[in-house]
């Protein structure tokens, strides 16, 4: 169980549980001020414009965090208050892309302090990131990915509760059960490979090389 690397390995536990909860937060804050802006303010008024994790998360969410590694948050959001076209995909869609942006940002960090202690640090949190992007934008009900591909494919909104669930649990066995879960992983690395990629093109002529 993941807990026992607490034992075998603190510094990697501690930075994994730091990553993941502020990666967390930071995605649905970002779900939250994406909906403000497109006019629902149910969230903002249920405190969720902040990065605090017992607000964000939970204490269920924080608890299985510590336990497995992986944890989950969630924005209330009232389509019927959404006032732009395709409200329920810009609001859906903005979480992931934090993650995104939290990937890019890593990566330029991880090639600024690579002969820094930190360097291990931002290199977990640009691999989980992309690695968060990707599972979030599966196209399963209980994801982001859903939500957006929705927008365009309307018989998606048409599925029944209990197919939605079905789906979500078989998704959920595929990615915890099956090699499936290693892809996840293994693209989230891939993504934040060509990010430090990009970067050392963007940033070539500063170093000299």
């Amino acid at each position: 169980m993941f807990i026992e690397i607490a034992f075998e390995n603190l510094p990697y536990y501690v930075s994994w549980i730091s990553v993941v909860a502020f990666s967390i937060c930071v995605h649905e804050y970002a779900h939250a001020i994406a909906a403000y802006r497109c006019g629902d303010d149910t969230a903002a008024r249920a405190g969720h414009l902040t990065l605090n994790p017992v607000i964000q998360m939970g204490g269920r969410s924080l608890f299985m965090l510590a336990l497995i590694g992986i944890a989950w948050g969630a924005v209330p959001v009232d389509p019927s208050r959404l006032r732009r076209r395709y409200g329920e995909a810009i609001v859906a869609i903005a979480g992931p892309l934090s993650n995104l942006c939290l990937a890019l940002i890593a990566a330029l960090l991880y090639i600024l302090l690579s002969a820094t202690p930190a360097a291990n640090l931002v290199d977990i949190a640009c691999r989980a990131n992309g690695t968060l992007f990707v599972l979030n934008m599966l196209p399963a009900p209980m994801l982001d990915g859903w939500k957006v591909y929705a927008a365009f494919v309307p018989a998606m909104n048409r599925v029944s509760e209990k197919q939605a669930n079905t789906a979500s649990l078989v998704m959920l066995l595929l990615v915890f059960v099956t090699p499936f879960g290693g892809l996840l992983w293994r693209a989230g690395e891939f993504i934040a490979a060509n990010m430090v990629g990009l970067w050392l093109t963007v940033l070539a002529p500063l170093l000299g090389s």
